[in-house]
């Protein structure tokens, strides 16, 4: 992250951490008073997360913000949205801060997968074996890492949030570890999908994909979309770039199936794990 934004973040973060304190509110008061986790205020006051101008809203109605303190927050969200940003190196991206950053701040996250199950989604075996891929890790890097997206999944179970996920049969079945990973892994799948903020999507074999997916993204809002490799994570926040990827999620959603379709899909790859763990044990 560039060291303008960073400043311009903490910018901020010291603003809002001043203004609870003028009202006289502990964290977790601003918290529920704003319908927000309290790790969200804890993480924006202390300049590690970038609101969203929702949360930056519902933090000011909680504070009871006069009007021209009111803008005078927006318009620090809106320098630290404008001001420029770089791509983390490996090094930083190992421990998946980028993408957690940036969903922690968004109500609405739209993520298309065609290789690797979406972070907020990944069962701490997977996401072991996920982080234990990326180069130059080490045990205890992996371990925090891990820990970290456990947590963050519960973001997945918050009032206001809504999620929707949309992969290709081919995430279901390329899978590390055993198949007594992916039977644990597949029952996850089957327990966020009856979700009421969550809606999860597979595109079936038996249909054509309408683009040709190259990689995985993540949509933050309206706002910003994280593109995951095997080196970093980039956080792409050009309007028009990700206009595009909205666009390009939405072709993907309207061709994958969902409800009782993919409960039906996802039993049918549960069956096929149970047959190769039989076949592994004679």
């Amino acid at each position: 992250m560039g060291s303008e934004r960073r400043e311009l973040m903490k910018a901020l973060g010291a603003r809002l951490r001043g203004l609870r304190a003028d009202a006289g509110l502990t964290g977790a008061v601003l918290a529920e008073r704003a319908g927000v986790g309290q790790p969200t205020v804890s993480k924006v006051e202390n300049g590690r997360m970038i609101p969203s101008a929702d949360v930056l809203d519902r933090l000011s109605g909680a504070l009871g913000l006069d009007g021209s303190t009111a803008r005078e927050v927006r318009e620090l969200l809106a320098a630290v949205m404008a001001a420029p940003e770089t791509a983390r190196t490996s090094s930083e991206a190992s421990d998946g801060a980028v993408l957690d950053e940036a969903v922690r701040s968004a109500r609405l996250v739209r993520s298309f997968q065609c290789v690797v199950l979406p972070a907020m989604l990944q069962s701490a075996e997977y996401a072991r074996h996920v982080f234990d891929s990326t180069p130059h890790t080490t045990p205890e890097m992996v371990g925090r890492a891990v820990a970290a997206r456990v947590e963050r999944q519960s973001l997945l179970y918050e009032p206001g949030r809504e999620s929707v996920f949309v992969l290709t049969e081919g995430v279901l079945r390329t899978w590390p570890g055993n198949s007594a990973l992916m039977l644990a892994q597949l029952d996850r799948l089957l327990a966020v999908e009856s979700l009421s903020t969550v809606r999860l999507g597979v595109i079936p074999w038996h249909k054509p994909v309408p683009v040709m997916p190259r990689h995985g993204f993540t949509l933050c809002d309206s706002r910003a979309v994280v593109v995951e490799t095997f080196r970093s994570e980039q956080v792409l926040d050009d309007s028009a770039e990700v206009a595009a990827y909205e666009e390009t999620f939405s072709r993907f959603e309207e061709a994958a199936v969902f409800g009782p379709e993919v409960r039906d899909l996802l039993l049918r790859v549960m069956a096929e794990f149970r047959n190769l763990e039989t076949s592994a044990t004679r």
